[in-house]
């Protein structure tokens, strides 16, 4: 029996597995308000006393970086530490892992009804796998074959500075110079990045803003979902907001093709996140595929790379109960 988490600032999901079942299919799953709790451990030792079982091994992917077997959630004051929780699992094997790491490590046991193809590509085997995931942040990993399967490895690439394609997005950089001393991607590509393309629209590009949305948006604790909603309504689009997602998607697109060269991503890029399937109308265009494609003389090289958006939603929550049976 194996015990798998998915831990975030504001929910944790934890869910037991067995082998034979695999990854995709938990046995028992629950969701705990993170905030609630005085660190991970407590929730564990809930989950455990509700379900007393044996516990072989347990992996948790955590929104935040991971070193040397200790992390710290981000907008919790919880520090995480696998010694600590395998003493409270009584001895059992734990790994942590970075949340975009656990989406990777999800990736190779993909289904077909988890994914979205948006380029079929010539897949090379065993050639690396990029994944790019815009969700609260902006996440980015990689997978690598050892010859006998592949490995996920972690990065902070959502934090490399931004880099502007057309005169748009420089004034987009510009605007944002105002507020920012470095410019993330993650600042304009990820739940926390929309409100800035939101702002940068309705100030720079369309100087107008739909009263609705605006009253709205006041209102809101998260505007994000706000503009989402209002962008992609097929009844009462608001206008600033397609123009934000359609910004956004671009913005996605070309760093997606960005991570593609890095790494090169000749078995594939996947895109993860909460945002893709959200906009995969706007995904789906030939625009989308363009962008990622358009890279001077390795615009060939790119035509050739398959790009996949995961649409399965606990994708790190598979992930990680893929690595602890690992």
């Amino acid at each position: 029996m194996y015990l798998a988490g998915d831990i975030g600032g504001t929910k944790t999901i934890l869910a037991l597995f067995d082998q034979n079942s695999g990854p995709h299919h938990p046995l028992v799953e629950h969701t705990f308000p993170s905030a609630q709790y005085p660190g991970l451990e407590a929730i564990i030792a809930e989950f455990c006393a509700q379900h007393p079982v044996s516990i072989t091994g347990a992996a948790f992917g955590v929104a935040g970086p991971v070193m040397a077997g200790k992390a710290s959630i981000t907008n919790l004051h919880w520090t995480i530490d696998v010694a600590v929780l395998s003493d409270v699992l009584k001895g059992a094997p734990v790994r942590l892992l970075n949340d975009l790491e656990a989406i990777a490590q999800c990736v190779p046991i993909l289904e077909p009804a988890d994914v979205e193809t948006l380029a079929v590509g010539s897949p090379i085997p065993g050639g690396a796998i990029g994944v790019i995931a815009p969700g609260t942040g902006l996440g980015e990993a990689f997978l690598t074959w050892d010859g006998q399967r592949y490995r996920p490895h972690p990065s902070e690439g959502g934090h490399t500075t931004f880099a502007p394609r057309n005169r748009i997005e420089k004034d987009l950089l510009d605007y944002l110079h105002q507020r920012y001393t470095h410019v993330s991607y993650e600042r304009v590509c990820s739940g926390i990045g929309i409100p800035n393309l939101y702002a940068f629209v309705r100030d720079c590009l369309l100087q107008q803003e739909t009263p609705e949305v605006a009253e709205q948006l006041a209102a809101a604790s998260d505007p994000t979902p706000v503009i989402v909603q209002a962008g992609m309504s097929t009844e009462q689009m608001c206008l600033v907001c397609r123009t934000t997602l359609e910004l956004f998607v671009d913005i996605l697109a070309a760093e997606a093709g960005n991570l593609a060269l890095k790494v090169l991503a000749t078995g594939g890029v996947y895109i993860g996140g909460g945002l893709p399937p959200r906009v995969l109308p706007l995904m789906k265009r030939s625009r989308f595929l363009q962008i990622f494609r358009d890279k001077g003389r390795f615009s060939e090289l790119l035509s050739r790379i398959p790009v996949h958006v995961i649409l399965e939603p606990k994708a790190g929550l598979l992930g990680a109960a893929a690595a602890a049976m690992s």
